[in-house]
């Protein structure tokens, strides 16, 4: 994942209630001799969930008919996939394609094929491995932790009908927009998947008046990918925030949790811009969402977890006038005057971005780049003078030469090619200001940096303060988590070395030598990230971003909101039938892994009750 940050730009338009997929609904037509597609009544005394202890599954003889699913098939107008795993074509068997496999391996990865697969997550370990693309591919190719049956969704009945079917029938429920997901939650074994990859509609309103808000708009489809909205920036001359990423789309889990970016310091982070949106919940309903209407929904979908409250379809989102932003790439040896130096910039609406990396045992790179909104290049040649000068006392020959600044946005057309899927293993965390405001404290954050860095592992800094003023309207009226107003750094511990090649099964070629555990590795990077949770305890983490493994992640990812989170989580989804990990209220449910792999958190396994978190009267069932 790319991690240069820019914005977006939308084409005007006439504002109408809804976009025109938006008002294809379910009818009360549809429903007649069709109870597996009935609507729900999560105020009824019976809604709870009932069934059996897992999820049924494909193996099960609870599982639709072929006949059922056809039937399904048939009233969704032909739009459920029944997909397989890519990489099947590189495996012997009835899916082997010579061509489409060196296809896989040398070209797909500069394309949109990745992209545009209803299967393909960017991250393999969380499948499960079990069908990698792989030019020596051995064994054979599974679905694995994929689900069984995909709805290309491009109306609101089709997502109602996906919701309807999956809770009345007891089938595993995803949700997948970009596959931009690192902790496994837009997949899973026999589940049933909503893919909102083609909702793609905008539209531009100059000036809109909503609560407190007043001037231009957007309305924004939730399949919208980043790389489109740049095309609109560029032609329209307008911004908003959105992720950096390519194929990032904008408008579902990047949202959901908090979405920090290059004007986190200035326009506040994702969740901060929206202002109203449209969703279809666990009952099959679709409703419109505001800080007044089904408040408590707007309250726990901007920030307070993905895939758990609801599936957004649209939303009304702040739009800027167009930013300059002046960037200033710098590299040298030596970090720790550059950290102390962070606060002048956030405070000025920047954002910076860093890397450190270790090449041998007492060799490192470092290279940053800082990003001043709105700033002159003569402006920002001043702000950083000082720290130049200071880096130059200790020997660290860099020159402030005078900076570029560009538009917020790129100026070439992009097309959204470039991403494959990876199997990287990070952890993450939100440093807090009030590290920096005491140099003892200050100094011992950076040697817990330091020491997590010389055990090979790689840091990445985003320097950014998305404060409460910056934020601006609504506000506290969102959960993104308290801890990310008081942050002055989010950073990502990349371990590279748990998913080396083939390791577990996973990578594009057998290991050379042997490969230590998953278990083994795992223990060692978390003792590191404890080095940097001790030196950081009033902190959190990003759960985008973040290990699905986090220890104490309720407070870690959602700080104080998590139990209004939770008891919104039940009276709006008391089947328990939206499930991600480490998302409110997910601790009434467990994946268990097939063959326990090796301690990798894959969504290869059936999903179960965990027995946390039930009453009495519901464990017995």
């Amino acid at each position: 994942m790319r991690w240069f940050f820019f914005l977006l730009l939308l084409a005007p338009a006439t504002l109408a209630v809804n976009f025109p997929w938006e008002s294809v609904q379910l009818s009360k037509s549809d429903l007649v001799g069709y109870p597996d597609i009935a609507f729900g009544d999560a105020t009824s005394s019976n809604a709870t969930y009932h069934g059996p202890r897992c999820k049924v599954g494909p193996v099960d003889p609870e599982w639709p008919t072929a006949d059922e699913w056809t039937r399904f098939n048939e009233t969704l107008g032909g739009s459920l996939l029944k997909p397989i795993p890519p990489g099947a074509a590189c495996y012997p068997g009835p899916n082997y394609d010579a061509a489409k496999c060196t296809y896989l391996l040398t070209t797909a990865a500069f394309s949109r094929f990745y992209s545009d697969d209803p299967l393909t997550i960017l991250t393999d370990w969380a499948q499960g491995g079990t069908c990698v693309v792989s030019p020596v591919a051995t064994g054979n190719c599974t679905q694995g932790g994929y689900p069984v049956y995909v709805v290309n969704a491009t109306t609101v009945r089709d997502i109602q009908l996906a919701v309807n079917f999956a809770r009345n029938r007891n089938i595993r429920l995803v949700i997948k927009n970009t596959g931009h997901d690192f902790g496994g939650r837009s997949t899973g074994a026999g589940a049933l998947s909503i893919w909102t990859h083609y909702l793609k509609d905008f539209e531009y309103i100059p000036d809109y008046e909503i609560d407190r808000h007043r001037g231009q708009v957007a309305r924004v489809s939730a399949g919208i990918e980043a790389w489109e909205l740049w095309n609109y920036m560029d032609k329209h001359n307008t911004t908003m925030v959105v992720p950096g990423g390519d194929t990032v789309g904008a408008y579902g889990g990047w949202i959901a949790g908090g979405g920090h970016n290059s004007l986190s310091s200035y326009y506040g982070h994702g969740s901060d811009q929206v202002l109203a949106f449209q969703v279809v919940t666990a009952d099959g309903r679709y409703r419109s969402v505001t800080p007044h209407q089904n408040a408590d929904l707007f309250f726990a979908m901007l920030g307070g977890g993905g895939s758990t409250y609801g599936v957004l379809t649209s939303a009304i989102v702040k739009v800027y006038p167009p930013t300059q932003v002046t960037s200033l790439p710098l590299s040298f040896q030596g970090v720790r005057l550059y950290q102390f130096f962070a606060p002048t910039v956030t405070d000025a609406g920047g954002t910076l971005y860093s890397y450190v990396t270790r090449i041998t045992n007492d060799s490192y790179t470092f290279t940053t780049t800082f990003e001043l909104p709105n700033t002159s290049p003569s402006q920002a040649q001043a702000l950083v003078a000082s720290l130049f000068s200071a880096l130059n006392q200790i020997g660290i020959p860099v020159n402030n030469t005078l900076p570029q600044s560009t538009a917020s946005f790129a100026p070439a057309a992009r097309t959204g090619a470039g991403d494959m899927p990876g199997n990287t293993y990070f952890g993450s965390r939100i440093f807090p200001r009030a590290n920096w405001d005491n140099e003892t404290i200050f100094n011992a954050t950076f040697a817990a940096i330091r020491e997590t860095v010389e055990a090979g592992y790689t840091f990445h800094g985003i320097n950014h303060a998305a404060t409460d003023k910056v934020a601006g309207y609504p506000g506290n009226t969102t959960s993104i988590s308290p801890i990310w107003r008081n942050g002055l750094m989010h950073a990502d511990f990349f371990d590279y070395s748990l998913f080396a090649p083939a390791a577990g099964g996973f990578g594009p070629a057998p290991p050379t030598e042997p490969q230590p555990s998953f278990k083994t590795g795992y223990a060692k990077f978390n003792s590191y990230m404890d080095l940097i949770r001790k030196a950081t305890p009033a902190g959190g983490a990003y759960y985008n971003e973040g290990d699905v493994q986090e220890p104490g992640w309720q407070a870690a990812f959602f700080g104080g909101n998590y139990g209004r989170l939770v008891q919104i989580k039940r009276a709006r989804d008391p089947w328990g039938l939206f499930w991600a990990p480490t998302m409110p209220g997910s601790e009434r449910w467990v994946v268990e892994v097939e063959g326990k792999g090796d301690g990798v958190p894959s969504q290869n396994g059936p999903l179960c009750k965990s027995g946390s978190g039930w009453g009495e009267e519901e464990r017995k069932e």
